[in-house]
């Protein structure tokens, strides 16, 4: 069955006019190949024998654009739509491992093709001549086969972003990539160090949000390590423990397949136990442990995001997922009401995902993947029962508490108490209730009730506690792992010196 090219008007006009002139003129490129494919391009580029300034004279009735002048390339704005025009060439000496130093104009697209990254991409097609594949790239498009045009080490020297590229296509669209390409892309990773931050913060999002991003990270792990050197320890470290199957990067990866492609989500799952390797330690049976991960993650993603260079809100969000990826979302309505006030509904929903995609990966506990569809049912009740989550809530305000006699920092102190009692139980969020919880709380200044943000584990529970129970006006200190939950019992605990004396060991007060 043909090829249905379908060239939009505007591309066929401006391709007629200079056919018309006695210039041939192609199609070239990923349009090509996307036709070739069944998919419709996005964007369409044309190459001509026609010098820059014949294509100005061709088309001195349309408003031009001398978009490039010294590399050939002319805009045309046709039909409305702007069209850019480049004259065959050559490239020579690439030495910012990026750009040509100089082009060479010439009459023939053969010449033009060769001087392109891959086989696929090195195909054009006229209307007048059909389809020009030298390299026998519509054969390899029919394979999936990822192959350099010409000789590999030379096609990566010129640029070295076609790094990743290639590695791009094989995530996104399931190309096999062609052995001496493959070993060619191995070779020449440190020629990366030419390509700009935001050059490769492009290509690595599409890489992770690709289908097929997990049979690449394993293959060209030493690539992904070239740009983000964080992920180099775990590649291969043994995790000695029966809740996971595979290695750290291979239970990383498996985790970055099974969620969603959202790329801050799947940034995520490839950084979330980074800090695995430096937190390792063995027991007394041989079994592996890894106490404190989610923070030292933390910094080593902090670390990689400056690379980088993500805009702050999503770097904001992306290190919050890592820091709390291992702690528990609750499996009681009350519970989940503290960690829905304490995250919010997008953070809590995206930890969620995330929990279940580490459940995944480990591939030996899949109840965990039930408790937490349970604790996701949880979440839509608590929501549909509109419940009070932050004190602008609750059914008092600060300008309450200042009537009943409480004035400065005291009134945050007694707002966040009480949310925390309504946390507990909705039903107190009555202006009478909350009024009679006051009064008890203020005639009863032996204990206090927080939220504390960032426990993962038996051990950060003790941690926690033996911190809070230095505080000389602690005298005990309970702790509910599921929740967060925090009672103190002692006389005029400070709160600041408990907020510092969690900060000290990686904690937040929440509420």
């Amino acid at each position: 069955m043909p090829v249905q090219y379908n060239l939009p008007e505007s591309i066929a006009a401006v391709i007629r006019r200079l056919e018309d002139a006695g210039y041939a003129s192609y199609v070239v490129g990923g349009a090509v190949r996307d036709c070739l494919a069944g998919r419709q391009p996005h964007d369409y580029d044309l190459c001509t024998a026609a010098l820059p300034q014949q294509v100005e004279e061709i088309f001195t009735d349309k408003h031009i654009i001398e978009t490039g002048l010294k590399h050939g390339t002319v805009t045309v704005l046709a039909e409305g739509e702007p069209v850019e025009v480049t004259t065959f060439r050559t490239e020579s000496d690439y030495s910012d491992g990026r750009r040509p130093d100089s082009v060479a104009f010439v009459s023939n697209i053969e010449d033009d093709l060769a001087r392109r990254d891959f086989t696929v991409n090195a195909m054009a097609y006229s209307p007048v001549r059909g389809l020009c594949d030298p390299f026998d790239g519509q054969d390899d498009l029919r394979r999936k086969l990822l192959r350099c045009v010409g000789d590999p080490d030379t096609r990566l020297q010129e640029d070295a972003l076609r790094i990743l590229r290639a590695l791009r296509f094989a995530a996104q669209r399931g190309y096999t990539i062609e052995p001496e390409t493959a070993a060619a892309l191995h070779r020449n990773r440190e020629r990366l160090v030419h390509v700009s931050a935001e050059r490769i913060t492009s290509e690595m999002m599409q890489i992770v949000c690709g289908a097929h991003v997990g049979a690449v990270m394993m293959e060209f792990s030493d690539i992904i390590a070239q740009i983000l050197p964080e992920i180099a320890p775990m590649i291969g470290f043994e995790q000695h423990n029966p809740h996971h199957k595979y290695d750290v990067w291979e239970h990383s990866i498996r985790a970055v397949e099974s969620i969603r492609p959202d790329p801050l989500l799947r940034l995520a799952m490839l950084f979330h136990d980074a800090g695995k390797p430096q937190t390792y330690s063995v027991d007394e049976h041989g079994i592996g442990h890894f106490y404190g991960h989610p923070a030292i993650s933390r910094e080593i993603t902090e670390q990689a995001v400056r690379r980088l260079r993500l805009p702050v809100q999503q770097e904001k969000k992306l290190l919050y997922l890592v820091r709390h990826h291992d702690t528990p979302l609750g499996c009681t309505a009350r519970s989940v009401r503290r960690k829905l006030a304490v995250h919010g509904e997008e953070l809590f929903r995206s930890l969620l995902a995330v929990k279940k995609a580490d459940c995944i990966g480990q591939a030996t506990a899949p109840q965990n993947v039930t408790n937490l569809l349970q604790t996701e049912a949880l979440l839509e009740q608590v929501l549909q029962e509109d419940n009070c989550l932050t004190r602008k809530d609750l059914a008092v305000n600060g300008h309450d508490l200042m009537e009943w006699g409480v004035s400065g920092q005291e009134i945050g102190r007694y707002l966040s108490e009480l949310l925390n009692r309504v946390l507990d139980d909705p039903s107190y969020n009555t202006r009478e209730q909350l009024h009679a919880m006051f009064e008890q709380l203020r005639t009863q200044e032996d204990h206090m009730e927080l939220t504390v943000n960032g426990m993962s584990a038996g051990s950060c529970v003790r941690m926690v506690k033996e911190s809070l129970e230095s505080i000389p006006a602690v005298t005990r200190a309970d702790i509910a792992l599921d929740s967060g939950r925090v009672m103190l019992y002692g006389q005029n605990i400070p709160l600041e010196q408990v907020e510092k004396a969690l900060a000290a060991v990686g904690f937040e007060v929440a509420i």
